[in-house]
């Protein structure tokens, strides 16, 4: 049997951040609402599922992010943002910090997409801190285009990630 490392993401110590360029850089966060992942630091397979709130998308500019809800993300329909990884690529330093390539899936507005995500973990004891870094193409996978007669914007949306939580071997 694969010897199992669960990664339990707090989400009150962890945030997902986005910036979209375009005549007018808009930038915000998503509330991470759960995150439970095991994973095999020798053979980097991985399961489990990272759960954002699609409706806690926040600019600071109410009307633009009731549009960015109903009409982009249609949060109604689609309540939560997922990643559910499956394997890792790198070597997992225990203890101490490590650059991964992490493999899933992430699923906009129900339809799922595979990426790979670079990251990077630091370990301490049980302390678990990981970072990455990502590029969504919103327009490509069917989310609506909001840039308006004067007002143009980047076609894909920078997501930030900051996960703390703890491990259990």
């Amino acid at each position: 049997a694969a010897a199992q490392t669960q990664y339990h993401i707090d989400p009150d110590k962890s945030q997902v951040q986005f910036s979209l360029g375009g005549s007018h850089e808009v930038n915000g966060q998503f509330h991470v609402s759960a995150g439970d992942i095991s994973f095999d630091p020798k053979t980097g397979a991985m399961k489990g599922t990272v759960l954002v709130e699609a409706g806690s998308g926040n600019s600071n500019n109410k009307s633009r992010d009731k549009k960015m809800r109903s009409d982009e993300l249609k949060a109604d329909m689609f309540p939560t943002i997922t990643f559910v990884p499956t394997h890792f690529d790198g070597t997992l330093a225990d203890p101490g910090d490590s650059t991964l390539q992490v493999q899933g899936t992430f699923t906009l507005i129900g339809e799922a997409h595979e990426i790979t995500v670079p990251m990077t973990i630091h370990i301490d004891g049980n302390q678990c801190a990981a970072k990455g870094a990502f590029t969504i193409p919103y327009v490509a996978w069917g989310m609506k285009d909001p840039s308006m007669f004067l007002f143009k914007e980047a076609k894909d949306v920078k997501i930030d990630l900051a996960f703390d939580g703890t491990l259990s071997r």
